[in-house]
């Protein structure tokens, strides 16, 4: 699809659509984003000059069907999946970017630390997805220098941003935010620091007693990311990895650090969203959404979870679709997915396909919360079909058509069934919606009620 839509840009110092749509430009991304949202073209791009939304679209990523991801379109989920050294591979890792396609993954992040060659699972993962592409750069600087945090240097970490670039990843998480001096923050919380690049480049400035390489080089990494339109999604290194550190200083401290460095992209035309908690109480997920919008001049807030509740291991999709519904509600423009598996594995099939459709109710709620235009037209769509009994359009319309016929079936699976006027949980005589009240029978109650307004017991 773009193939020809990017040759022509080839060469120049800015190819970002940020930087065309604050030339006043309308892209063929924009055009493309603009039909699938059922938006106006040039509401897409002033979001996007504002900084409001993003498309994240490298352009040696060809075969992207472009989307955007902000606070005027629908709410969008992330899917993660990665090969690690303990299991997974290649294979593996491509069918689990395809089924996450299939059960509605508007971007899939390529969390790879091991298990093979990273730069050949990451270009088979690219050149088979349709949808953006993220990464985790900080995940191969460290393989790089054989796990040795210590021997990490600015040029590893730039190298490898660049590689990932050339590749066509369409955004990368940054860890720039989290500042030497905000690790003493951390001391009274209950699970410290729990994310895995955050916690990287803790002990590489613990170690030499250096600022953060990844915010002293901050500029390089925006002329990278000018070249090739590659989206920052600033990383949220000191995100509260349980309730108890929800909303503390640490977080509060970065979050303000990556506002500042949302406005220094935007100098440079770069487009820019921002990552989010993570295990926060259901009564401080609003206030976390605001005060990202204050702090970040509201660039797309993109947020893990928030999980409500930390006793549920094994249901972690549920606890943190709950937040995600909430925090979506209040203007959150992308979910990352958690599946039943976190804090305990990496997912398998299953566990992608669950928490994938766990976030896709989670963003269609939100969506609906907001009052989208036409977005609740496939529930009441959907509605109509059941109360007509019309089992095969039930299916169709579901979120995920196979398992709502899997779990029909399980009882009724003969195909007379599929237009049987019941289900195996009222059975034939006592479904409610049997009950059809019609024109001649209800203008004659009317007629009775006007007479007679308290009818006898």
């Amino acid at each position: 699809m773009r193939s020809e839509w990017v040759a022509k840009r080839l060469g120049q110092a800015n190819v970002s659509q940020m930087h065309y749509a604050r030339l006043g430009m309308l892209t063929e991304e924009m055009h493309h984003v603009a039909q699938r949202e059922n938006l106006p073209v040039e509401l897409i791009r002033d979001e996007v000059a504002r900084g409001r939304m993003i498309i994240p679209a490298n352009i040696n990523h060809t075969n992207l069907e472009p989307m955007c991801i902000g606070i005027a379109s629908k709410c969008k989920v992330n899917a993660n999946i990665g090969a690690s050294p303990n299991s997974s591979n290649i294979d593996e890792e491509v069918e689990k970017l395809k089924l996450s396609v299939k059960y509605g993954a508007d971007t899939v992040m390529d969390l790879s630390t091991g298990g093979g060659d990273l730069d050949v699972i990451r270009t088979a993962i690219i050149q088979a997805s349709p949808v953006p592409i993220g990464t985790v750069p900080i995940y191969q600087a460290l393989e790089s220098v054989h796990g040795s945090v210590e021997n990490l240097t600015p040029d590893d970490f730039l190298h490898v941003i660049e590689k990932h670039a050339q590749q066509g990843v369409d955004y990368m998480t940054i860890h720039a935010g989290i500042l030497i001096e905000y690790l003493p923050l951390v001391k009274d919380r209950i699970t410290g620091i729990v994310s895995r690049g955050g916690g990287i480049l803790a002990r590489w400035m613990m170690h030499h007693h250096k600022q953060n390489p990844l915010y002293t080089h901050f500029d390089e990494i925006i002329e990278i990311f000018k070249k090739y339109d590659v989206s920052f999604s600033l990383g949220d290194s000191l995100r509260p990895g349980c309730l108890h550190d929800a909303s503390d200083e640490a977080q509060l401290s970065e979050l303000k650090t990556l506002g500042k460095l949302t406005r220094r992209a935007w100098e440079h035309d770069v487009q820019v969203m921002v990552e989010g908690p993570g295990h926060v109480p259901m009564d401080q997920i609003e206030f976390n959404v605001k005060k990202q919008m204050e702090e970040c001049s509201e660039a797309p807030f993109y947020v893990l979870g928030p999980l409500v509740t930390d006793i549920a291991p094994g249901y972690d999709h549920i606890t943190s679709a709950i937040g995600a519904a909430i925090a979506g509600w209040h203007g959150t423009a992308m979910l990352c997915y958690v599946t039943p598996k976190e804090h305990l594995g990496l997912p398998n099939a299953e566990d992608v396909r669950n928490g994938l459709i766990a976030y896709k109710i989670a963003a269609h709620a939100a969506d609906i919360a907001r009052h989208r235009h036409g977005v609740r037209d496939r529930d009441d769509e959907l509605s109509q079909a059941r109360y007509n009994f019309d089992w095969n359009r039930q299916f169709e319309l579901s979120l995920d058509p196979e398992r709502a016929k899997e779990y029909h079936d399980e009882t009724l699976p003969a195909d007379i069934y599929k237009t049987a006027e019941f289900c195996s949980m009222c059975g034939p005589k006592f479904c409610p919606m049997q009950t059809k009240i019609d024109a001649e029978a209800l203008t004659e109650l009317e007629q009775f009620l006007a007479r007679d307004s308290t009818p006898v017991a």
